[in-house]
């Protein structure tokens, strides 16, 4: 991998080149792709309304470049991820179920489980270690990894951000041995000592890098005013300027650490909610979701000052529902409604994501797309967009291409059931948060819960708060969906939790019937 500090001092002295003669530097093997990947937003985190209307959430954030990028493209207003990072991240780099790849909670230390503790429940030897580029790695999923692929068949790779794939010390705690050509800013932790370059992204010295929290090479910016969200997004402008020197299609994986905690107040953009009557920590939130925004749009408007514009495919999406706990001010699991609960939960607040893809000549611009689809599924369809068909990977991949969806063909929801398996323990506790498997089929979703055994059952369509429990009057549908759950967890060998006073594992869902 070339350094990206030399290759930006080069691109200083080519740009002028570059920029007189964009008409000749033409990216003609397939089209650059941006993925747009936000950490710990919430469905209502937002301007854009992804609901049937808009509510209150909708009204106090401001996010005019997702609202541009919605009328340029499609929304998905049911896209879902896993409710904690690692494992949404893991499904996208390989297209595997959680339940398959065993990365069923957050990863940081090699070798050590971060779930918190139950008197009920022992957790079972998960994939603490992540995903991995090799199978020497105890503990991690090997996999080919999207980037890999991408790299292989003629893209620029660039990862920015957060990457959180692998534990400290294993290989994908540098990026690049995922298959990123560059790696901006990404190792093994999940969240950063601070988002300001005042307090060095925090990191103890300035030029240096403090495990586990602080953000790793953006020294130049320490002691500096600028917020982490706004170094990040003129760090990938910078390597997307070295993109265009190597004629090659780019990919761009734009991963935010924002709005992760610890909140932070982004100055550009915080008095304005102040004045509007929040309190300091919900101004602080909402700040940085702004600051999100201005560095979606200012992609956007470096595409269209570089005529990229109409050969870029956008993908803005979350790895998680919105954190809904403390220092959030105001009542506790409140902040996606309608939705119920939030990130770490098995209820739709933990899993349902703002999804917005743009594909000039494809999508059509603002529409709008009510199928469900889950974050394994990004994996087939990236690559359907790239053009690239002929791939072999070593692990079984279960996303499902929605390109059909994007371009109103077809859709890949029709008679499909989406899982999600959690036989971990967060650590907060709140609504839907602990060890669970859940299955959706069509508007129903069933919840299995393994501390006390216990099913819930909503309509999601008719009850998209989950409000109303009807394991009790639905039986027959209850044992159907219980029925389907129990068959995919064998059929992929997934992990339970089992039970401290007897050592036993907890039951399949269907033995419980």
């Amino acid at each position: 991998m070339q350094n990206l500090a030399h290759l930006t001092a080069l691109t200083g002295l080519l740009l002028p080149f570059i920029s007189g003669c964009k008409s000749e530097i033409k990216n003609e093997s397939g089209p650059n792709i941006i993925l747009f990947m936000v950490d710990d937003m919430g469905w209502q985190d937002t301007s854009v309304p992804f609901w049937k209307e808009k509510t209150p959430f909708n009204e106090r954030y401001h996010t005019p470049s997702m609202e541009r990028l919605a009328s340029e493209g499609m929304m998905f207003t049911q896209a879902y991820a896993s409710s904690v990072s690692s494992p949404t991240r893991v499904s996208l780099m390989t297209g595997m179920n959680a339940a398959r790849h065993r990365v069923t909670n957050w990863t940081l230390h090699r070798n050590a489980s971060v779930d918190g503790k139950s008197d009920i429940l022992s957790y079972p030897e998960w994939n603490v270690n992540g995903v991995q580029p090799t199978d020497t790695v105890p503990r991690s999923v090997y996999a080919t990894m999207l980037p890999q692929v991408l790299k292989d068949n003629g893209y620029y790779t660039i990862h920015c951000g957060k990457a959180h794939f692998g534990a400290i010390t294993t290989p994908t705690a540098n990026p690049v041995n995922c298959g990123f050509d560059v790696n901006i800013a990404g190792h093994a932790a999940g969240g950063p000592g601070s988002f300001l370059g005042t307090e060095n992204f925090g990191n103890a010295e300035m030029g240096t890098h403090t495990l586990p929290w602080g953000v790793p090479g953006l020294e130049k910016y320490h002691g500096d005013s600028i917020f982490l969200t706004e170094a990040l997004t003129r760090e990938a402008i910078a390597a997307l300027d070295i993109s265009r020197l190597t004629g090659k299609p780019f990919y761009l994986y734009m991963a935010h650490y924002t709005v992760h905690i610890p909140l932070y107040a982004d100055e550009r953009f915080y008095q304005k909610y102040i004045d509007a009557g929040l309190g300091d920590y919900e101004a602080r939130y909402s700040s940085m979701i702004e600051g999100m925004d201005k560095s979606l749009g200012d992609l956007m408007d470096y595409l269209k000052r570089n005529n990229l514009s109409e050969n870029t495919i956008i993908l803005f999406m979350s790895d998680n529902g919105g954190f809904s706990l403390r220092p959030r001010e105001g009542e506790m699991h409140t902040h996606n409604k309608p939705l119920n609960s939030g990130k770490g939960s098995a209820y739709e607040g933990g899993i349902r994501e703002p999804m917005i893809v743009k594909w000039p000549g494809k999508v059509k611009p603002g529409t709008r797309c009510n199928d469900y689809l889950i974050i394994e599924d990004f994996y087939p369809t990236i690559l359907e967009m790239a053009g690239i068909e002929d791939y072999k990977t070593v692990q079984t991949v279960d996303g499902k291409n929605f390109v059909p969806m994007l371009t109103q063909s077809g859709t890949t929801a029709s008679n499909r059931d989406l899982f999600w398996h959690y036989p971990n323990n967060w650590g907060p506790t709140g609504p839907g948060i602990g060890a669970t498997s859940t299955i959706r089929s069509g508007d129903w979703k069933l919840i299995y819960f393994y501390e006390d055994s216990h099913f819930e059952l909503y309509n999601i369509t008719e009850d998209i708060g989950e409000l109303n429990n009807l394991a009790g009057k639905e039986e027959k549908r209850v044992k159907e969906l219980v029925s389907k759950l129990g068959n995919y967890l064998r059929s992929v060998d997934a992990q339970r939790p089992s039970f401290k006073a007897t050592g036993k594992i907890a039951e399949w869902p269907d033995e419980v019937i």
